[in-house]
């Protein structure tokens, strides 16, 4: 399937389902809408699955991982080997992950879609949760040129929707996205500098935490970056492919997939916000299938997610990315969903409703 195929694909939540599981709210056996924020998240559960029963029983984690060309201008504090040794421990089940995934009875799956490493999943303890998608060893330098071709960059997109659906083919009914890339703050600010209209001081953070001469130099590469590539922010895929990363165009195509298949995607931090900008600019409706795990502390996640008009779950001052903050916020959405379908009506609970 081609992107354009996907893209007429995607139609928006059907707002009559939505309108009947708020009749439905409105008789649960409280005072109005006393739950707040449950209320919106269970209501637009039911609006995506079409139902007034939603499940989110079956729940999955797809972990982007890819190297980034651009740690040569010295914008991490880790060096780049991290990224693979980090997908080891995710597949360890030894990382945060792992850890709060397992709260809500997620699996997790990890995708090299283009780190520098070479992993064997044969060779590896849990490698049979890993998928080898190499779209190549890593970008290129984005403050010198194009981070990758247009054609890799829609690879990217497509496999990442093709993994995503064979989930969800498989009973998937939620999937969170996570990521794993040293130096991907900087081309996810980049994207979210050019997308949201920002300004590189606004968006370009300290990710894993540079020094003030770091941060300088993350500032210059994405501005470098931007004057040198001119992306054009009206095409999402010309955005991503001067200045995204393989995980990141992985990260897009997940968003893409929730859409067409009609599955709820729950997005996590900063790098998982800069695939659903290049998503929705390809197709704006995939917000109607999105819940926003958290706001990061990475500079820029909240206007990236103001640009979306995504709310987000939790704001719990995490800046961990793996999609750690979105596995706590399923703890959330599920709680929602127990709520709309399991709490009894006034009828049924036999009390005097509101004169």
């Amino acid at each position: 399937m081609g992107l354009e195929e996907v893209l007429k694909g995607i139609t928006q939540v059907d707002g009559e389902w939505i309108e009947k599981a708020r009749k439905r709210t409105s008789q649960l056996v409280m005072p109005p809408r006393a739950l707040g924020r449950l209320h919106e998240i269970s209501e637009q559960l039911c609006g995506i699955q079409k139902t007034l029963e939603p499940l989110i029983e079956r729940k999955a984690f797809l972990v982007m991982a890819g190297d980034h060309g651009v740690v040569e201008e010295g914008v991490s504090a880790f060096p780049q080997e991290v990224t693979g040794e980090m997908i080891k421990t995710f597949l360890n089940n030894g990382a945060g992950i792992n850890i709060l995934a397992g709260q809500v009875n997620a699996d997790v799956f990890v995708v090299d879609m283009g780190i520098v490493s070479e992993l064997n999943p044969a060779t590896l303890k849990g490698g049979d949760r890993l998928f080898i998608q190499k779209v190549a060893k890593g970008t290129a330098n984005l403050s010198q040129g194009p981070a990758m071709t247009r054609e890799e960059a829609e690879k990217s997109i497509l496999t990442g929707f093709q993994l995503a659906a064979d989930l969800f083919n498989k009973g998937i009914q939620i999937l969170g996205t996570g990521d794993m890339g040293i130096g991907n703050t900087t081309p996810s600010a980049a994207i979210g500098a050019v997308l949201t209209g920002k300004t590189v001081e606004e968006m370009v953070g300290r990710g894993t935490g540079v020094d003030d001469e770091g941060l300088f130099r993350k500032q210059e590469a994405v501005r470098k970056g931007i004057e040198v590539n001119q992306p054009n922010r009206e095409d999402g895929l010309d955005v991503l492919s001067k200045l995204g990363g393989f995980e990141i165009g992985g990260i897009a195509g997940c968003v893409l997939a929730g859409a067409y298949h009609k599955r709820p995607v729950v997005i996590d931090g900063f790098i998982s916000t800069a695939g659903t900008l290049v998503a929705h600019a390809l197709c704006p409706f995939v917000t109607d299938y999105l819940f926003a795990g958290h706001c990061s502390e990475e500079t820029g996640h909240r206007l990236m997610l103001e640009h979306l008009g995504l709310e987000p779950i939790l704001d719990l001052g995490m800046r961990l990315g793996e999609g750690t903050g979105a596995a706590l916020a399923m703890c959330i959405i599920e709680g929602a969903a127990r709520i709309f379908t399991d709490m009894l009506t006034f009828e049924e609970a036999g009390v005097t409703g509101k004169e």
